[in-house]
């Protein structure tokens, strides 16, 4: 399937050095990550979640293409999200493909294939090759794009509605984008944040199709029946917990 790459998860080190790189917490990360993917950088059939931009295509294009549903020069018809936004793109593909990869945002950060260069890539092609690989290198992307649009001081400064307006354009408000990201921000920074080896479990378990729930690095129900299913298929000790070998199990 194009798009699939190691599909690997975030690790500690990945996360380390992004917080390290933008002189934040956590916290102000997963704030970020929740509010533009719930926090999970590959669907289950380990693409990259995209967003199709039908609008950004038609500016790319010089409304070349602008008979087609994938081309306009208004922004909407996006329909379901999930594998429903690979259809688009594979649709605008077939008449530009550097073009089509430029007009959807990418990852955990949806970043926006138009931006490869200010998120530290060489092209376009580049840039989706990372993200097809692994979480960590969609944060990467996601720290290159801070730095160079000097949007790192507002996360800094927890200054939400210039972050906002940077990061999602001049209509943010209009989905109350810097709304979403306090009270996101609120929650991890006075809740749990997510258990790196349980949220690798999480994702590792979707791509095999057991359904342990959200990839939020939080155990519930679901998560322990899946992994103990994992570890009976396995022949592992049935603890329902993401430990050692269950994980390399996984990662296999």
């Amino acid at each position: 399937m194009d798009f699939v790459g190691n599909s690997k998860a975030l690790s500690s080190e990945g996360l380390t050095a992004v917080t390290d790189s933008l002189s934040v917490k956590a916290a102000e990360i997963w704030t970020v990550l929740a509010v533009e993917t719930s926090g999970c950088g590959f669907l289950a059939d380990r693409r990259p979640p995209i967003l199709f931009e039908r609008h950004i295509f038609s500016k790319l294009t010089n409304r070349k293409f602008d008979v087609s549903d994938v081309s306009n020069p208004q922004a909407g018809g996006y329909g379901p999200s999930g594998a429903n936004q690979y259809v688009r793109l594979a649709n605008a593909i077939q008449l530009d493909r550097t073009a089509a990869l430029q007009s959807a945002s990418w990852g955990l950060a949806q970043i926006m294939g138009m931006n490869f260069a200010s998120a530290g890539h060489p092209d376009v092609e580049a840039m989706v090759s990372a993200m097809s690989d692994s979480e960590d290198a969609q944060l990467a992307a996601f720290v290159a794009f801070l730095k160079g649009n000097r949007l790192d001081q507002h996360l800094r400064a927890h200054n939400w509605a210039a972050f906002a307006k940077g990061y999602n354009g001049s209509n943010y408000a209009i989905n109350q984008y810097d709304t979403k990201l306090a009270q996101a921000y609120q929650k991890y920074s006075t809740g749990p944040l997510p258990d790196l080896k349980l949220r690798t479990a999480q994702l590792y378990l979707t791509f095999a199709g057991l359904n342990p729930g959200p990839v939020d690095g939080l155990m519930g129900s679901r998560t322990k029946t899946a992994l103990q299913t994992w570890q009976q298929r396995q022949g592992l000790p049935q603890t329902g917990l993401a430990d050692d070998a269950t994980l390399a199990a996984l990662a296999l």
